[in-house]
């Protein structure tokens, strides 16, 4: 489960008012926030036009885990996953975006997706039933260096009104879940 590896070239800014970032926002920047463990926050912008091709090819429902490379104007390179992403409500163009800079011995809480796999030949579906998947992400906390880029759950096997909780995922030892293992992640309901 390899993480997907992203790089970005980014700019510091070094004024936050609303003008300054209308108009970055004009020339096709996002502005966008580096937040570290033991230092300030760190104000960049990145070109809106690359992110968004690059957005186009993370598979949907794992930008959480998509590892992001950062190289500022000197060259110097720092990885860092993404927090929080705005969009604008009308044209859905990213407007802001929050990033936590990984550093390797130092934990991270990541929310993972949980993807079902062989849904068609599940059995349950088959007799008429239907997939609702209740949770769609499992938030975990690791070293940089072990964050997946998703769970898979096999549900072939599911009948009727069975369920799959979050214990029943094959959650690696070097990840610790930040959940109630007894929560119902799908269920196969009647329609």
């Amino acid at each position: 489960m390899g993480v997907n590896k992203m790089k970005l070239d980014i700019q510091k800014r070094e004024t936050r008012s609303k003008s300054a970032v209308k108009a970055m926002r004009r020339e096709k920047q996002i502005p966008a926030v580096i937040y570290h463990r033991s230092k300030d926050a760190e104000m960049i912008s990145l070109d809106a036009t690359l992110f968004s091709a690059m957005l186009r090819e993370v598979v949907p429902g794992r930008l959480s885990t998509t590892l992001f490379v950062l190289k500022d104007a000197k060259g110097a390179e720092r990885r860092a996953i993404i927090k929080d992403i705005q969009y604008n409500p009308v044209t859905y163009d990213v407007i802001h975006l929050d990033f936590e800079e990984l550093i390797p011995d130092v934990t991270v809480n990541v929310k993972v997706p949980v993807e079902c796999i062989n849904i068609a030949d599940c059995n349950g579906i088959k007799l008429g039933g239907f997939l609702r998947q209740v949770i769609r992400h499992v938030k975990v906390n690791c070293l940089p260096k072990d964050i997946p880029t998703h769970f898979e759950l096999d549900i072939k096997n599911m009948v009727l009104y069975d369920q799959k909780r979050i214990k029943d995922l094959a959650i690696p030892q070097t990840l610790r879940p930040l959940v109630n293992l007894n929560e119902v992640i799908v269920v196969i309901a009647k329609r």
